[in-house]
């Protein structure tokens, strides 16, 4: 039932991971995609010659997202290649690994966590609702962190939680024709996570915690985020949709 047949979507961090199931997937509803990678240039190659392979036109673009200039430039691109854009999927971010306390943490990792995670997501969404010409749907993946906190992740949390805001607050702006929901997966076996899930035991005590008793694949992530994308979801925005197997019940 779902389907993105004549939709041009472009996904940030799109080479791997969650990026890489969501542009596969909405490829396969019938979307034209577009992905963006950071060094990774050879496997968002990789995904877009997949995308061909289904018949649909796809886009690569690299770079700095946090770099107003080669934003600008990306979504020019973009809107070029595919004549506008009907859905837009912020899944780009970093989750530093290193367990760090606030009182620990340096000014550097606060401020690198924000560029990231934070500044890229309003120079990009900005560039996006410059091409949608009115209409269209953004998706942007959260976590369970920026809902409940996350201990000794405090920048990852915070960055998260205005993220959710950030999410409401384009809700009420830019309704009636365009949505913005948010997918807040909690853990996800991608490579994001492997220094918590590549230890078998803490990998264990992580899944034994959920109630779902698995970890997410990317692919449980990307099912809700092309449901967000589709006009199943038209009249959903402004909502936080919860994907982590009920390890956090906050919805």
């Amino acid at each position: 039932m779902i389907s993105l047949v004549g939709r041009r979507i472009l996904v940030t961090g799109g080479s791997r991971g969650i990026g890489r199931a969501v542009a596969l997937l909405a490829a396969r509803a019938g979307a034209d995609v577009g992905v963006t990678y950071q060094h990774r240039r050879a496997e968002a190659e990789e995904v877009a010659r997949a995308v061909r392979a289904m018949g649909r036109r796809a886009y690569v673009g690299g770079g700095d997202l946090s770099d107003p200039e080669r934003v600008a430039r990306c979504f020019a691109e973009v809107g070029a290649a595919f004549g506008g854009l009907d859905g837009f999927v912020a899944n780009h971010g970093v989750w530093p690994s290193a367990e760090t306390p606030i009182a620990a943490m340096t000014i550097d990792r606060w401020r690198e966590t924000m560029r990231i995670n934070l500044d890229s997501i309003f120079l990009t969404t900005r560039a996006a609702l410059g091409v949608m010409a009115g209409n269209g749907r953004i998706v942007m993946i959260g976590s369970t962190a920026g809902q409940r906190g996350e201990g000794l992740h405090a920048d990852y949390a915070a960055s998260k939680g205005a993220m959710i805001a950030f999410v409401k607050s384009l809700a009420v702006e830019n309704g009636p024709g365009i949505t913005v929901n948010c997918v807040a997966p909690g853990w996800v076996d991608t490579e994001m996570s492997q220094a918590a899930l590549g230890d078998p035991v803490r990998r264990e005590a992580i899944e034994a915690e959920i109630p779902l008793r698995r970890v997410a694949s990317a692919e449980d992530i990307a099912g809700p985020v092309l449901f967000l994308l589709s006009d199943l979801a038209r009249h959903v925005t402004g909502e936080v949709l919860n994907v982590n197997g009920g390890s956090v019940l906050c919805g």
